[in-house]
């Protein structure tokens, strides 16, 4: 199933990135790559989006433990009932969600490196969990205009 390899090509880029930056840095270290543009700068998040629900782990590990879980019966028992749109955004978001839980699981905090100076410190999984949002969004808006 291609959505399988699309959640296992997340997990393993997303894993591989927070490794590199795991061993070459420390905490709050930082590194300009494009000038005062972008930095790759070590961040450990114990919240969520924008750092919500700060410290609370155990809850943030539950909830999305749950709807990983949803959006994984989806995916197995609905993807033929929705374009490759659709699931393909699926499969991100699963995907960069997986890894992100790993961390919470494994160090109490999510490994985030990208940073964009007055934009929250993000990372791959991110990225992708966005750009599956995105494609999911897409669709909708597409459907909906193809049903006027």
């Amino acid at each position: 199933m291609i959505y399988a390899v699309i959640i296992a090509a997340v997990i393993v880029l997303d894993r591989i990135v927070k490794a590199l930056v795991k061993s070459g840095f420390e905490p709050g270290d930082t590194v300009a790559v494009l000038g005062d543009f972008f930095h790759i700068t070590y961040v450990q998040n114990r919240g969520v989006a924008f750092s919500m629900l700060y410290g609370h782990q155990t809850v943030i590990i539950i909830l999305t433990a749950a709807l990983l879980a949803a959006v994984l019966v989806f995916l197995i028992g609905f993807n033929k009932k929705f374009p490759a749109v659709f699931n393909t955004g699926l499969a991100l978001v699963c995907g960069g969600g997986l890894s992100n839980i790993v961390d919470r699981t494994l160090y109490g905090y999510v490994v985030d490196m990208l940073d964009f100076g007055s934009f929250p410190v993000f990372n791959v999984a991110d990225i992708c969990i966005c750009v599956g949002c995105g494609l999911m969004l897409l669709y909708a808006l597409r459907s909906m205009k193809d049903e006027k």
